[in-house]
């Protein structure tokens, strides 16, 4: 089983993250998923009402992501936050795409709550998973572009396993070796705060609605934390 592990640099450049590991195990991505079904057009429906709008830059939620991209060398309005670009697109189309029913989850829940998320097929990951500052030689290859690779910046802050980088910019985009789909089983989600304070209440309640769209459909769901404090956890 993989650690999750927040590198000491990161914990003291960043001492409020707080992130939310949701792993589910024997997931069966190939059946309806009806729940999750009902809350993408929830919220869609929401939206075109004029009840409800996803947040944008001007959030605090948004905007504390925004200041930790400037902090290591990103421009956040170029390369946004994963939630940020989310909620942009939804806001402009009317709807959020449709992946695969994991994907659609994790999903629904970032752009509802203004969390960032990602995902990762723990089958395809390698050793243990560090979230710490690049040192500019690692490689990455985008989610959706198998024949690119790219090399992050040194500072930019970066999930990376033993074979390579997982996400960039922290959480702008998934790396497309470990990416999620119909058929993965053993799956690590991911919601993310630097804030805990103000929305660690917030990041809880995500985390469990997230749980509770993925456990009808996997044999074992569990929820996990990473803290400065609490740096390292298996999955």
């Amino acid at each position: 089983m993989p650690a999750f592990h927040i590198a000491p640099a990161v914990a003291e450049a960043f001492p409020g993250t707080l992130i939310a590991l949701v792993t589910a195990t024997g997931v069966r991505g190939r059946e309806p998923w009806p729940h999750t079904a009902t809350a993408l057009e929830e919220l869609e429906q929401r939206l075109a009402d004029g009840a409800w709008q996803p947040a944008d830059e001007t959030d605090p939620r948004i905007d504390a992501w925004h200041t930790a991209y400037r902090s290591f060398g990103t421009n956040p309005r170029r390369i946004r936050p994963s939630v940020d670009a989310l909620g942009r697109r939804m806001a402009k189309k009317g709807s959020l795409p449709r992946i695969n029913t994991a994907v659609d989850s994790y999903n629904a829940v970032s752009v509802r709550h203004a969390l960032p998320a990602g995902a990762f097929d723990l089958d395809r990951v390698t050793g243990d998973v560090d979230i710490r500052h690049a040192d500019g030689t690692e490689s990455f290859t985008p989610l959706g572009e198998p024949g690119t690779v790219e090399n992050p910046k040194p500072g930019e802050v970066i999930y990376a396993d033993t074979t390579g980088v997982l996400t960039r910019h922290w959480n702008h985009r998934d790396a497309h070796r470990t990416r999620v789909t119909e058929d993965s089983t053993h799956v690590a989600f991911v919601l993310e705060t630097l804030h805990p304070d103000r929305d660690g209440d917030l990041l809880g309640l995500a985390a469990e609605e997230l749980q509770s769209l993925l456990a009808p459909h996997a044999d074992r769901t569990a929820i996990h934390h990473l803290t400065p404090a609490r740096p390292r956890v298996m999955v």
